[in-house]
């Protein structure tokens, strides 16, 4: 099963893209060692690995907010995942108590300023 998934790029790593599976939300982003893929396939609730504790952590374990998944899809070059998820409990995913983490807009100047950067570098 998992030598479909190129691990390698990332050093044994996928990022695996969560979103709500009933309005599209995107919830947050977390990655994935063949393992924490492996508890999410089997176990039906979103598994990953913490690069900073260096182990696995089923989210939503002690919050009670656990994401159940409906369904797993990976993109064309095998190295990303996407989670279609059910958020279980009181909706919270975010440890900042949102329901998403992707709450801090990025102010459009900003944004602008990057993309000629980008543009420049090439």
């Amino acid at each position: 099963m998992n030598a479909e998934f190129d691990f390698d790029k990332m050093s044994g790593l996928l990022p695996a893209v969560v979103q709500d599976s009933t309005d599209g939300e995107v919830l947050m982003v977390g990655f994935m060692n063949r393992q924490a893929l492996e508890r999410t396939l089997q176990g039906g609730y979103v598994t990953f690995f913490s690069r900073t504790r260096q182990e696995l952590w089923l989210k939503g374990e002690s919050s009670g907010n656990r994401l159940r998944v409906v369904s797993v899809h990976t993109d064309c070059d095998r190295d990303t995942l996407l989670l279609r998820v059910q958020v279980e409990g009181a909706g919270v995913v975010c440890h900042r108590g949102t329901r998403s983490c992707f709450t801090e807009p990025v102010p459009q100047r900003l944004t602008e300023t990057a993309a000629a950067a980008t543009k420049e570098t090439r």
